[in-house]
C-alpha cells in the first residue's frame, strides 16, 4: 500500500511540474536529455581528460560543476517563464522558441566538449545545429 501511495505521489508531482512547463513534449524531453549529456560530457572533459576550459588546471572542480547545475536550473526557469508568458498572451510560440534556442546552445556545448575529448564530429550533426541556430534567429530567440 505504501508503494502505491509513493508512486501516486511521485506521479502527481511529476504531472504538476510537467503542467507548469506547458506539458511534457518532445521539445522539453530533448532539452533535458541534451542538458544531461552536456553535464556528463563536461564532467568527463574535466575528470578524465583534464582539459576543461572552466577551471585553471583543466581538472574537475566541484565549484564549476555546481555552477553548471545552477545554469541548467536557470535554463529550466527560463522555459517556465516563457510558458507562462505564452499563457498570458494567448499564443504558443515563446516557449518553443526558448526551448529551441536552449537546445541549440546545449548542442554547441556538447560539440565543444566532444572536441575537447578529441572526438571527430560528423558534418550532419554540425549541419543540424546550424539549422537550429537559424530557426532560433528567425523566431526572435536569443542564444543563452
Amino acid at each position: 500500500m505504501r508503494a502505491v501511495l509513493l508512486c501516486g505521489g511521485i506521479g502527481a508531482v511529476g504531472a504538476g511540474v510537467a503542467g507548469l512547463f506547458g506539458g511534457w513534449d518532445a521539445a522539453l524531453t530533448t532539452l533535458v536529455i541534451f542538458m544531461a549529456i552536456d553535464y556528463i560530457t563536461g564532467i568527463v572533459v574535466g575528470g578524465v581528460f583534464r582539459n576543461s576550459p572552466k577551471t585553471k588546471t583543466g581538472a574537475l572542480e566541484s565549484k564549476a560543476g555546481l555552477k553548471g547545475l545552477f545554469r541548467k536550473g536557470g535554463m529550466l526557469l527560463t522555459v517556465l517563464v516563457a510558458c507562462r508568458l505564452d499563457l498570458l498572451i494567448g499564443y504558443h510560440f515563446i516557449r518553443d522558441a526558448v526551448v529551441i534556442a536552449l537546445v541549440s546552445n546545449e548542442s554547441l556545448s556538447i560539440i565543444e566538449n566532444l572536441g575537447l575529448m578529441g572526438v571527430p564530429v560528423p558534418a550532419p550533426i554540425l549541419n543540424a545545429i546550424e539549422v537550429l541556430k537559424n530557426k532560433t534567429d528567425r523566431s526572435g530567440g536569443r542564444e543563452a
